[in-house]
Formats: structure tokens, sequence, C-alpha cells
């Protein structure tokens, strides 16, 4: 079983930076296709990014393509993602997921969460 614990979100001005991790307990990474979701307040979770248990980003969502990047670090059994050109409309809470079998765009795909860490964009 994978624990996931994701840091680094916070209140940042428009057009702004932040990195958010998710660090890995219990378990390996290296197996996993790891993607970040997002959940903004009377929304549903929301797919943006994930990366194969190979590494390298394979598939995110159009609104993030280009300011957001998925890079993952096996030995550190860590995942990162690297929003830049920050909008208010990229404002939820973000969560780390695994999943074993397939990496899709589902979050019935993937087997373990971590807790979320909240995005705050400012117009």
């Amino acid at each position: 079983q994978v624990q996931l614990v994701e840091t680094g979100g916070g209140l940042v001005q428009a057009g702004g930076s932040l990195r958010l991790s998710c660090a890995a307990s219990r378990g390996t990474i290296r197996l996993y296709h790891m993607a970040w979701f997002r959940q903004a307040p009377g929304k549903e979770r929301e797919f943006v990014v994930v990366s194969s248990w190979s590494g390298g980003t394979t598939d995110s969502v159009d609104s993030v393509k280009g300011r957001f990047t998925l890079s993952r670090d096996n030995n550190k059994n860590t995942v990162y993602l690297q929003m830049n050109s920050l909008k208010p409309e990229d404002t939820a809470v973000y969560y780390c997921a695994a999943g074993f079998r397939s990496g899709g765009r589902s979050p019935l795909e993937y087997d373990y969460w971590g807790q979320g860490t909240q995005v705050t964009v400012s117009s």
C-alpha cells in the first residue's frame, strides 16, 4: 500500500508559480502511473496531468498545457507539479494519485490518493 502526502500549496498572485510535491511512503512510485487532479469548490474532481510508470508526462488537460509540468524522482519516491503562469481559475485543492493498472483521466483508475493541498490564485 502506498501513502501519499502533498505539500507546497499556498496563495499566489496571478502569473506566479508554485511547485507541489507528492512524497510516497510504504511503497515505491516506480510501479505506478502518477497523476495530479484538482477540485474546485462545488465542482467535480478534475484530471490535470499524468506520468506513466516509465516516466515522462504522458497526458495533460488542455487548460494547463505549456504551464504545468509533472516530473518524478523515483529515487526520492516523489513526484512534483511545477505550475507556472497561474490563473485564478487554477484555484483548487490539488491531489496526487497513484494508479497501478492504468493512468488515464478518470479518478476511478487510481488506487491511492493523498489528502490534498490548497492552491489559491488571486487576481
